[in-house]
């Protein structure tokens, strides 16, 4: 759009990066169209953590979309907890969570640093507290496995294999297994399919 376009590009540059701007061409990017459901264009939608949390149709004049992009900008205690993710430690974690129990990045950190000092039923505890995800997994996989992981994992994921229909902890080993392992692995994806066949 001729008139909104360069008053976003006016008050995002104002924000000094702290908001970026990104322009999709909706006939070049059909699906990207559908998946934002856009019904007339212009259409502006605001992403935090790859999710829409507000937007508007139409044009509008700048003190709306100034409004707008302010809301958007960290808070002060975003801010706080931006440095103390970064700083990593456990004590910079443990206040992240104070203030907010569920953030998954500190929950996820913290969880790491529990595991690696053996603390793995307070990580796996911790873990709990928020959706499972592929580093959620990995990270309670590894918590569970405690500090035994198999040095030999085709020899223990086959003698697992005949176990895994009948004993539950057989079958979380094998599964606990395969996510230290992870997907980039080429015997994972050929593990699970035996997994599979053996419990279907």
């Amino acid at each position: 759009c001729t008139t909104l376009g360069p008053i976003l590009e006016k008050v995002v540059d104002a924000t000094g990066g702290q908001v970026v701007l990104a322009k999709v061409d909706v006939d070049a990017n059909p699906a990207i169209s559908q998946a934002f459901q856009v019904q007339s264009i212009p259409s502006v939608y605001a992403m935090r953590n790859g999710q829409p949390v507000d937007g508007f149709m139409g044009s509008y004049p700048e003190h709306f979309v100034q409004e707008f992009v302010d809301k958007l900008l960290p808070s002060a205690t975003d801010v706080l907890q931006s440095e103390l993710l970064g700083a990593g430690d456990e004590a910079s974690l443990r206040k992240v969570l104070d203030a907010e129990p569920g953030n998954e990045e500190a929950v996820i950190a913290l969880a790491e640093l529990l595991v690696e000092r053996g603390e793995t039923e307070e990580a796996l505890a911790l873990l709990e507290r928020i959706p499972e995800s592929d580093r959620t997994r990995k990270v309670a996989a590894t918590a569970r496995l405690g500090d035994e992981p198999a040095d030999d994992y085709d020899n223990e994921l086959v003698g697992l294999l005949d176990r895994v229909r009948e004993d539950d902890e057989a079958r979380q080993r094998f599964v606990d297994l395969l996510e230290v392992m992870g997907p980039d692995d080429p015997r994972t994806a050929s593990y699970r399919k035996q997994l599979t066949a053996r419990l279907f």
